[in-house]
């Protein structure tokens, strides 16, 4: 089966262990969230995964090949993330004849329509790109790579919100029409809910949760109502966590959602970015 395995990976700076011995297999042909607070390891392991970095410990698989210092292997991923390492001077028109160079299947008609899409000025160099045109930028390369495996590394950094869903919108479309591995590493949670497919947390550089979405969201539920009628009515159960505002609690709880609820509580689904939040809280 194609996929990327990532075997006892561990990686500390200093006294700080960023990745702490994360086992986790990435199948093809499938739309991943690796969610977690700022410095919770994200961006470290796929350095890793990608061989900017290497790991203390461990190993990265492509396709059952070692990754590090594989080119073969390394051809088959993307990563796009904070840093741009085209030369800063480059015309984007530019970079997108280049890119084809290092990856043949990429795609500079495709790429040129998002641009127009984008509204991303194709002759300008990238030094001079704004913060949202540069992740605009970043994200077409990513779109138009056509390779097997691509990672996203908060991807939407300073786009606003029509261009974050437009965002969304192509990659959804682009994964119908040319199925790959996407992986979109972000701590907004909300916005990927509907896209993805199978969700990772990560906190403190451990995983903590790899399943599928549906599968995770189904384990629980959320009850509100009155404070006093809700503590009555939680007492014993497996809470995860609760919220207050005034007189108002939620609790989200773990275990099968209940039909005969007492009068005055509401009872819906887990949230993501609640389940989200109360999953990673110290």
């Amino acid at each position: 089966m194609n996929c990327i395995e990532i075997k006892n990976i561990t990686k500390n700076f200093g006294k700080t262990c960023a990745v702490d011995n994360v086992n986790i297999k990435f199948d093809e042909n499938k739309i991943y969230g690796l969610l977690g607070r700022n410095g919770a390891g994200k961006s470290t392991l796929l350095n890793i995964i990608t061989n900017r970095i290497f790991a203390d410990s461990g190993e990265v698989l492509v396709d059952g090949a070692i990754a590090r210092e594989n080119d073969e292997a390394l051809q088959k991923i993307y990563l796009m993330s904070e840093k741009t390492y085209y030369p800063e001077t480059m015309k984007v028109k530019d970079v997108f004849k280049w890119t084809k160079t290092f990856y043949p299947n990429f795609d500079v008609e495709y790429a040129q329509k998002l641009a127009e899409k984008f509204e991303l000025n194709t002759n300008k160099a990238i030094k001079s790109l704004s913060t949202g045109f540069s992740s605009i930028f970043k994200l077409i390369v990513a779109l138009s790579v056509n390779t097997p495996y691509v990672f996203l590394d908060e991807p939407v950094l300073g786009l606003d919100a029509n261009n974050r869903d437009l965002f969304y919108r192509l990659l959804i479309e682009k994964y119908s029409e040319n199925p790959s591995c996407f992986v979109i590493s972000t701590h907004l949670i909300e916005e990927v809910s509907n896209v993805i497919e199978d969700v990772v947390i990560i906190k403190n550089g451990r995983i903590i949760k790899n399943e599928s979405c549906e599968s995770l969201l189904s384990k629980g539920y959320t009850v509100s109502g009155n404070a006093a009628l809700v503590d009555s009515f939680i007492a014993g159960k497996n809470i995860l966590g609760t919220d207050s505002l005034g007189g108002l609690k939620s609790a989200y709880i773990i275990g099968t959602m209940q039909s005969d609820m007492p009068q005055g509580l509401e009872i819906s689904k887990l949230d993501l970015q609640k389940l989200f939040i109360q999953l990673t809280n110290s």
